[in-house]
């Protein structure tokens, strides 16, 4: 099994000022090539082999509390956040979870952060029980404690 894995970053997504223009350019920016990506990767046939994960470290507040730095923007939020992914045997169109009506808070099968990595690894065909490192003379999991693979994520 050979795995490759790439990370792209940009600009800061972390809109505590100017969130209104920042959002328009910054949308602007990955649209287009992101769609150019995945059309691409699946008009190579590659895209079952390919898996793309679009994440944040965290969330963001779904409205803009007012001036914060100058100019209006949104806060952190460890409550609630959106990811998605595509190709790699992730099924098309599936959607788990979802939140409150002010999109503030996990209200629907909230899942924690260890199911994804668990998910993650098995979709690259990793087994995340095995996989283990020493750490202050103790074995840890990537994991943590362990996680449970979202099998509703996964086309059978």
């Amino acid at each position: 099994m050979l795995i490759h894995g790439v990370q792209i970053g940009g600009n800061s997504w972390d809109h505590h000022g100017d969130v209104k223009g920042r959002m328009v350019r910054q949308s602007a920016e990955v649209d287009t090539p992101v769609a150019a990506l995945l059309t691409d990767l699946q008009q190579r046939d590659m895209l079952k082999d390919t898996l793309v994960v679009w994440a944040s470290e965290m969330g963001r507040t779904p409205f803009v509390p007012g001036s914060i730095g100058g100019s209006p923007g949104r806060d952190h939020n460890k409550y609630g956040l959106v990811m998605w992914m595509a190709g790699g045997n992730v099924k098309a169109g599936a959607t788990i979870g979802g939140t409150d009506d002010f999109s503030l808070r996990a209200a629907e099968e909230p899942i924690h952060i260890r199911n994804v990595h668990a998910t993650l690894l098995d979709l690259m065909g990793l087994d995340d029980e095995l996989l283990r490192y020493l750490h202050a003379g103790r074995y840890r999991r990537l994991t943590d404690i362990g996680g449970e693979i979202l099998h509703d994520m996964i086309d059978a």
